[in-house]
């Protein structure tokens, strides 16, 4: 079944796709539990991936960082608005000349999203992006020997 998108902006596909009439052709995807057998014989590839030790140990590397570091920019986030409202007169205490204390932990916000943003690639790059990498390539040759061969 295809349809016609008039809210569809073929300038944003990247690629032009049209079938011809110069709107972008899309189809519909199947109800759920309509698949075909290469379609379900690839979804099996996918859950039998998800629960490998080798995809869990990538999440488990994700989860290690991410939620420690969570925690700490939502608390020293929450500390900053807390001091901001309940400690007025710390706030305002001048550091230098005119920067007090509130302008100075503002600013370590800005450093902090930065410094955690930083530390986020570089842990991605060294724990997770080559196992994720040989995983994905792992899924995409069973998923292509599920649907039967190469394409």
């Amino acid at each position: 079944m295809r349809y016609e998108d008039p809210w569809y902006d073929a300038l944003a596909s990247g690629w032009g796709e049209s079938d011809g009439t110069g709107m972008p052709a899309r189809t519909v995807p199947p109800a759920r539990g309509e698949g075909t057998a290469a379609a379900v014989r690839a979804r099996d590839v996918y859950v039998e991936v998800q629960r490998s030790a080798a995809f869990q140990e990538v999440r488990s590397r994700y989860r290690r960082f991410v939620v420690p570091g969570v925690v700490a920019f939502l608390v020293w986030y929450v500390g900053y608005v807390v001091a901001a409202t309940a400690a007025p007169g710390l706030m305002a205490r001048p550091v230098a000349g005119a920067v007090n204390v509130a302008m100075v932990a503002g600013l370590a916000q800005f450093l902090t999203t930065f410094l955690l943003t930083w530390a986020y690639a570089r842990h991605a790059r060294l724990r997770r992006d080559r196992a994720a990498l040989e995983l994905r390539w792992d899924t995409q040759e069973l998923a292509r020997g599920a649907r039967g061969g190469c394409s």
